[in-house]
C-alpha cells in the first residue's frame, strides 16, 4: 500500500501541472428563484426560468460581473400552502448559493432564520414586516425592492387617507400578505379597520363588500390578490360586484397590492380586461393603480427587445407575460452585483457579507434603473395611474419619489367617480409621536357635544406643542431660526456694497451694482437691520435675502419643512442655506455672503477681464449647481444671472432656490413680477397663470440658455433686440415669429452656440437635461488655452488627480492579485483549511467518524492513451473533469484529488453533515453517470467514455500533507475499500459497499439498489455488494451498462477492438495500430491504474 501511495503522490504532482484550475476562472454561484410557480398560474406567467436565464446570461457576458463568479440559477417550487412552503424551503438548503424569494410573506421570518443558519443570502421582493429590518436577527436578509408598505404609506400620507380596509383572496399567499400588510401599517400608527379573507363566490364577495360599506370611516381598500389587468378574475368579480352595490361613488378608493411589486406598462397599452368589459371599466374609475415607474422603456418594450435579440423565445407575446418577470430579473441582477462587491472587498462569500454589500448600488434593471442608499434600501420611483371611467387608457397623475420621500403632481388630476374623492382624515394620524384618537369624525362629535369651551381647551393644549417646535428651531447646534441675538449687522461699506434702504425692504430683485448708485444712506451710518443686509453669523459674513412682507407673527409648519429641506442642500456650486432670520418684523433667508456679488454684477464690471475660459468656467459651475438641484428634485423656478453669486475664488454658486416654496408655504399674497424680471422665464410658463410661482426642470434649462447669452456676449438678456422688456415678453407669449436672442458665432465656440439654441427651443421636452448639458459642455474646451492662474491650478489639480488615479490603479492591481492567490488556495484546499494556513496557523489532523467516499476511473484508459497524442489525453481529462466539477458544485461534497483518470470525492469532510453524506455522494454519482452517458471525446467521438464508480462509507483521518505544495489528504481503510469498490466494479455501474447501503436505507429517500451478490474485494475478502441504479424522482437518463458476466466475452472484446480501429483510422495524426491488446490478456481489456 505504501508503494501505491508513493505512486499516487508522484502522479498527482505531474497531473497538477496541467490540471490546476485557472486562477482567473470564477467560482460557480447558483441563485435559487423561490416561488409558487407550479401551483399558481398567474405567478407562473412571470416565466421565472426565462427571467433568471436571461439575467444569468447577461451577467455572465458582463466582464465586470462574471469575473466575480460564474452564475447559474435554479427554479425552486414553493407550494401555495404556507406550511408546505416552509417544509419545502427547508429542502432547498443545498439547491442554491443564495435565494430570490420567498414569495409567500407568511414564512419570510422563518426562511430568514434558516438562511441565517445556512449563512446564505435571502433577497425577497414580496416579504413584508418591520421586524425583518433588524439586522441582528436577520443578518443574511435584504429586500430586493422597495417595501410596498412604504409606498402605500406615502400615498395615504399625501392624500390623508388613514382609515384602511384590506381585502384578500382566499389563497394562502394573499391571506398572509394581507395580515403582514395590516401589521406593517399599524406599526406606522394607522387604523386598519378591516382585514377580510374573501371567499371566491358571489355570495362571499357581497358579504365582504357589505362589511366595508358598514364601516363608513374607511377611505382606502387595499386588494391583496392578482390584478384584474393581468388576468386576476377574483379582483374583476370584486370590482364588478362593488359597482352593482353602488360602492363606486367616490367615497372609497381601491388600490391593488400586487402592482406595487412590478412595473405595469401604461403608455400605448391596451388591457383587454378593461377594453372588453364596460362594467369593469366603470368600476375601475375608483381604482388607483400604483406601480414602478419605467421612465424610458416599458416592460413590454424591454421584453420585445430581448425577443428581437434572440435572448428569449418568441413563443409568447409580451402582453402574455406577467411584469413580475422584470422583478425576478432585477433581483437576480442585484444579487450578482452584491457578489461582485463581496469579491472586490476580499471577504468570504457568505450570506451576511452579501446582505451587507447591498449599499450604494446603481445599475440598469430590466426596464428601469435600480438604486440603493447607504443603508441598503432600494430606491425606486412609483407612478399613480388612473382612468376616467370612460377610457380604458391608464394615465399617470402623481409620482412617488421614495428617495426624496415626496409625492409630486404630474399635471393631471385624479378622476374620482362623481368628481369627488374620499374625505381626508385628521393629519394627526401621520404626525410622528402624536396619539390620534379617531380622526375627523370623533373630533366633530366631541365639538358637537362640548362646544366652544372644549375648543378653547384644545387650543390651549396645542400651545405647548407649538412651543416645543419653536424650541427645536431656535436651540441646539442645528438650529435654523435666527434672531438679533445670533447675528451682528455690519456696515455694508466694509464690503464695498452700498445698499439702499429701499433694497433692505425689497425682495432683492435688483443687482447690487444697480442699487449702489442711488443709495441715500451714508456709508458712515451705523449698521442696523433697517439699512443693512450683511451680517456676521458664527464668525463669517452672511447675506439676508428679505421676503416681501415681514408683518406675519409665526412660522408655518410647512415653511419649516421647506427650510429643513434647504438646509440639506450641500454642493460647491450651491450657495448654502444657513437659516432664516425672524426678528423685529423682518423675515429673511440667510445664506453665505459672496464677495464678488452676483453674476450680473461681474458681467457689468468692465474692470474684470473675462476671456472665454473664464466665461466657460462660470457656466460650468452653473451647470453643476443646477444638475445637483435637479438630482435632488428641486426646480429653481427663478433662475437668472441675479440669482447666481460669485465668491472670492470666482466660484459661481446658485442661490435663491426654494424661495418660491417659502412664499407659497407662508401664503404670501401673489404679486406679478415686472416685465424685466420675466426675461429669463420659459414661454410655456409665461402662458400660464401666476408667473414665477411654479416652475419646471425644462423651464430652468430655458433660463440657463438666457444666462448663457448674457455670459457669452457680456450683455443683458435680449440686449441685441431694440425692444422693451414688455414687448419681448409679449412676443415670447404669443409666437410666431419666434423671439430669441441673436448671438454671433464670433463670441463663443460653435458647439456652445448650438447648445444654447437647444436649451431655449420652443418645445420643452426637446430641451436637454442638465446631465446632458454637462456632458456636452465639458467637451467644448478641450485643447483650448486658459489664463495663467487657471493653467497653474488645472496643472496642479491634474497632477493630483493623476497621482490619485495611479495609486488607485496600483491598489486595485494588488487587490486583484491577492484575490487570485486566495482563490487559487481555496481551489486547492478546503476554505477552512486555507483560512488557517493564511493566518499562519497549523492544521492539525482530524478524525472523522462517518464519511462517504467516491472513486471513479475510465475503463480502458490505458488503451485510449496508447492510441492518442498526449495533447488529446490532456484535452479528454480536462473536458471530463470540467464536467464533473460543474456537477459536484450542486452537492455538499469536497473534491479530494484526481490522479490520472481517477477522480476522488468525499462528503462529510472537512465539514460534517450528519448522515447526509451518503445521500449527497449517491446523488452526485447518479448525476455524473448520467452526464457521462452523453460525453464525447473530441478526437474519438465514436469511442464511448465508460467509467466505473465505487462508493464506501466509514471513518477516516484528514489533514494537510507537505509544506512546499500542501495537499489535503484522506487516510484510512475507508479510502482503500472505496478504491477497491471501484476497481472491482463494472462499466456504467455504481458499485456500492454494504456500509453505504445501510445509511441509504436508514435515510429512506427512495434509492434503488440491486444486490450484486458476494464479491471478492481485494484485501477485504468476500463481501456482499450492491449496484445503485436510481432514485425515486430521478428522471435523468442513465447509460445502459453491459450485461453482468464473469468477464468480457470474446465477441465483446472483438466489438471493442472494431470500435477502436474505426476511431483510429479517422485520426490522421495518430499512428496506425495493428494490435490493441496482447493475446495473453484477451479477457483483460479494462485495465486499472490501481
Amino acid at each position: 500500500s505504501s508503494s501505491v501511495g508513493l505512486q499516487r503522490f508522484f502522479l498527482a504532482f505531474l497531473a497538477s501541472l496541467c490540471l490546476l484550475p485557472n486562477p482567473a476562472e470564477a467560482a460557480w454561484f447558483r441563485i435559487g428563484v423561490v416561488g409558487p410557480w407550479g401551483c399558481d398560474p398567474l405567478f407562473a406567467k412571470a416565466l421565472p426560468s426565462v427571467a433568471a436565464q436571461l439575467a444569468v446570461n447577461r451577467i455572465n457576458k458582463d466582464p465586470s460581473l462574471s469575473y466575480a463568479a460564474t452564475f447559474d440559477y435554479a427554479v425552486l417550487q414553493e407550494p401555495c400552502e404556507t406550511s408546505r412552503a416552509l417544509e419545502a424551503f427547508v429542502g432547498f438548503h443545498t439547491k442554491a448559493s443564495g435565494y430570490i424569494g420567498p414569495t409567500n410573506p407568511g414564512y419570510c421570518d422563518a426562511a430568514s432564520m434558516l438562511s441565517k443558519g445556512w449563512n446564505k443570502a435571502l433577497f425577497p421582493w414580496g416579504c413584508v414586516g418591520y421586524e425583518l429590518d433588524d439586522i441582528r436577527n436577520h443578518p443574511t436578509f435584504a429586500h430586493s425592492m422597495v417595501r410596498p408598505t412604504w409606498v402605500l404609506f406615502s400615498l395615504m400620507n399625501y392624500f390623508r387617507w388613514a382609515h384602511i380596509g384590506i381585502i384578500s383572496s382566499s389563497d394562502d399567499i394573499w391571506m398572509e400578505t394581507a395580515t403582514k400588510v395590516a401589521d406593517s401599517l399599524r406599526s406606522h400608527g394607522l387604523p386598519v379597520r378591516l382585514v377580510s379573507f374573501m371567499e371566491h363566490t358571489p355570495h362571499g364577495i357581497r358579504r365582504t363588500l357589505a362589511k366595508v360599506r358598514k364601516m363608513r370611516e374607511i377611505r382606502i381598500v387595499i386588494l391583496c390578490m392578482h390584478s384584474a389587468l393581468i388576468g386576476g378574475k377574483v379582483q374583476q368579480l370584486l370590482l364588478e360586484t362593488a359597482y352593482d352595490m353602488q360602492m363606486i361613488d367616490g367615497s372609497l378608493v381601491f388600490v391593488p397590492y400586487d402592482t406595487l411589486l412590478y412595473s405595469l406598462p401604461y403608455h400605448n397599452v391596451t388591457y383587454p380586461a378593461l377594453k372588453s368589459n364596460s362594467k369593469l371599466l366603470r368600476a375601475y374609475d375608483a381604482v388607483l393603480t400604483v406601480t414602478i415607474d419605467s421612465p424610458h422603456t416599458s416592460f413590454y418594450e424591454a421584453y420585445r427587445e430581448a425577443m428581437e435579440k434572440g435572448e428569449v423565445a418568441k413563443t409568447l407575446k409580451p402582453q402574455q407575460v406577467s411584469p413580475l418577470f422584470g422583478t425576478i430579473y432585477n433581483s437576480v441582477l442585484l444579487m450578482a452585483h452584491t457578489v461582485r462587491r463581496v469579491r472586490q472587498s476580499g471577504e468570504w462569500m457568505s450570506g451576511g457579507n452579501l446582505a451587507g454589500h447591498t449599499r450604494n448600488l446603481a445599475f440598469q434593471g430590466f426596464s428601469h434603473p435600480i438604486k440603493t442608499n447607504s443603508s441598503g434600501s432600494t430606491l425606486l420611483n412609483y407612478l399613480i395611474l388612473d382612468t376616467d371611467g370612460l377610457s380604458w387608457e391608464l394615465k399617470p397623475t402623481y409620482s412617488i419619489d421614495i428617495e426624496a420621500g415626496m409625492v409630486r403632481f404630474l399635471g393631471r388630476d385624479i378622476h374620482f367617480p362623481h368628481y369627488y374623492g374620499p374625505r381626508k382624515d385628521s393629519s394627526c394620524w401621520f404626525t410622528p409621536g402624536v396619539i390620534c384618537s379617531g380622526g375627523v369624525d370623533l373630533f366633530s362629535t366631541i365639538i358637537m357635544f362640548l362646544g366652544e369651551s372644549l375648543t378653547a381647551a384644545l387650543l390651549f393644549l396645542l400651545l405647548p406643542r407649538r412651543r416645543v417646535n419653536q424650541i427645536r428651531l431656535v436651540r441646539g447646534p442645528n438650529k435654523i431660526l435666527l434672531t438679533l441675538a445670533d447675528v451682528t449687522f455690519i456696515n455694508p461699506s466694509l464690503s464695498n456694497k452700498k445698499l439702499s434702504l429701499d433694497d433692505s425692504r425689497a425682495s432683492g430683485m435688483k443687482s447690487i451694482s444697480e442699487r449702489s448708485i442711488t443709495s441715500p444712506v451714508s456709508t458712515q451710518s451705523p449698521a442696523t437691520y433697517e439699512n443693512s443686509n450683511v451680517v456676521i453669523y458664527e464668525g463669517d459674513w452672511a447675506w439676508l435675502k428679505r421676503l416681501p412682507n415681514g408683518t406675519f407673527s409665526s412660522i408655518n409648519p410647512k415653511t419649516s419643512d421647506v427650510f429643513e429641506l434647504m438646509k440639506d442642500m450641500r454642493h460647491e456650486n450651491v450657495n448654502p442655506f444657513l437659516g432664516f432670520f425672524h426678528d423685529c418684523g423682518v423675515f429673511a433667508i440667510v445664506t453665505e455672503f459672496c464677495s464678488r456679488g452676483s453674476l450680473e454684477d461681474l458681467l457689468l464690471n468692465e474692470d474684470v477681464k473675462l476671456d472665454w475660459m473664464f466665461k466657460s468656467s462660470l457656466l460650468l459651475d452653473l451647470i453643476k449647481g443646477m444638475k445637483y438641484l435637479h438630482h435632488r428634485g428641486v426646480c429653481h423656478t427663478r433662475l437668472k444671472s441675479r440669482n447666481c453669486v460669485v465668491d472670492g475664488r470666482f466660484v459661481l454658486k446658485v442661490t435663491d432656490y426654494g424661495y418660491n416654496e417659502v412664499l407659497e408655504a407662508q401664503r404670501f399674497p401673489y404679486i406679478e413680477p415686472p416685465a424685466d424680471e420675466l426675461l429669463w422665464t420659459a414661454p410655456e410658463i409665461l402662458r400660464s397663470g401666476h408667473l414665477g410661482l411654479h416652475g419646471t426642470q425644462h423651464g430652468d434649462v430655458y433660463s440657463f440658455a438666457i444666462i448663457m447669452q448674457e455670459v457669452v456676449i457680456r450683455g443683458p438678456p435680449f440686449c441685441m433686440l431694440d425692444l422693451s422688456a414688455a414687448d419681448i415678453v409679449e412676443k415670447l407669449r404669443k409666437p410666431p415669429p419666434l423671439c430669441r436672442p441673436l448671438v454671433s458665432p464670433d463670441y463663443a465656440p460653435l458647439e456652445c452656440i448650438q447648445l444654447m439654441k437647444q436649451c431655449w427651443t420652443e418645445q420643452p421636452d426637446k430641451r436637454p437635461s442638465f446631465d446632458e448639458i454637462f456632458d456636452q459642455f465639458k467637451n467644448i474646451n478641450k485643447g483650448k488655452k486658459t489664463n495663467i492662474i487657471d493653467s497653474m491650478l488645472r496643472m496642479l489639480e491634474q497632477y493630483s488627480s493623476n497621482l490619485e488615479e495611479l495609486i488607485r490603479e496600483r491598489t486595485e492591481e494588488l487587490e486583484i492579485e491577492k484575490q487570485k492567490t486566495e482563490k487559487l488556495l481555496t481551489q486547492m484546499l478546503p476554505p477552512s483549511v486555507a483560512e488557517a494556513l493564511k493566518v499562519g496557523g497549523v492544521v492539525e489532523p482530524e478524525y472523522f467518524d462517518n464519511v462517504s467516499l467516491y472513486f471513479s476511473d475510465i475503463v480502458g484508459f490505458t488503451t485510449i492513451s496508447a492510441n492518442s497524442e498526449p495533447i488529446d489525453v490532456v484535452d479528454l481529462l480536462n473536458d471530463l473533469y470540467t464536467l464533473f466539477d460543474a456537477i459536484i458544485g450542486n452537492h455538499d461534497v469536497y473534491k479530494v484529488e484526481t490522479i490520472g483518470d481517477a477522480y476522488m470525492v468525499a462528503s462529510g469532510v472537512p465539514v460534517p453533515n450528519g448522515n447526509r453524506h451518503a445521500a449527497e455522494i449517491a446523488n452526485m454519482s447518479l448525476d455524473i453517470l448520467s452526464a457521462v452517458g452523453t460525453f464525447k471525446m473530441r478526437h474519438m467521438p465514436d469511442v464511448p467514455v465508460r467509467i466505473r464508480i465505487g462508493l464506501h462509507t466509514g471513518s477516516c483521518v484528514a489533514g494537510v500533507v507537505g509544506l512546499t505544495m500542501p495537499r489535503y489528504c484522506l487516510f484510512g481503510d475507508t479510502v482503500n475499500t472505496a478504491s477497491r469498490m471501484e476497481s472491482s466494479g463494472m462499466p456504467y455501474r455504481i458499485h456500492v459497499h454494504q456500509s453505504t447501503v445501510k445509511v441509504l436505507h436508514h435515510l429512506n429517500l427512495g434509492y434503488k439498489l440491486e444486490l450484486r451478490g458476494r464479491t471478492e474485494v481485494r484485501g477485504k475478502g468476500i463481501e456482499e455488494t450492491y449496484w445503485l441504479v436510481g432514485r425515486d424522482g430521478f428522471t435523468k437518463p442513465l447509460p445502459v451498462p453491459p450485461e453482468l458476466k464473469s468477464g468480457i466475452s470474446t465477441n465483446e472484446s472483438k466489438n471493442i477492438k472494431q470500435v477502436f480501429h474505426k476511431a483510429v483510422k479517422k485520426i490522421s495524426h495518430v499512428r496506425v495500430v495493428t494490435q490493441l491488446y496482447a493475446p495473453c490478456e484477451e479477457h483483460n481489456v479494462m485495465m486499472s491504474h490501481h
